[in-house]
């Protein structure tokens, strides 16, 4: 079970998960979400945190090293450019 307590970056929990697909079973929540690339970061943020609210969405600019190796089914990284879009596609992880 996904620890649902909202950190500002919250400590990670995968389940023995490597992939997104993995955390969640088929089709019982959202992983990934193509169609905010080009939307706003914070608009992101809120989408995603309503449409799976076992994850923390964490804004990252584009270039800047977030330090994590690890895969957590509670984590997702939206990548936003300069002027805070979206830049790839955001998935858990």
């Amino acid at each position: 079970m996904v620890d649902t307590t909202k950190h500002p970056y919250p400590p990670c929990y995968n389940g023995g998960c490597d992939r997104p697909n993995c955390c969640y079973p088929p089709g019982s929540t959202r992983v990934e979400w193509p169609e905010l690339v080009g939307q706003s970061g914070e608009k992101a943020k809120a989408v995603i945190e309503k449409d799976n609210v076992d994850v923390t969405a964490i804004l990252v600019p584009v270039g800047k090293g977030v330090g994590f190796d690890d895969f957590c089914c509670n984590r997702v990284y939206v990548w936003i450019d300069k002027k805070g879009n979206v830049y790839q596609t955001p998935v858990v992880g």
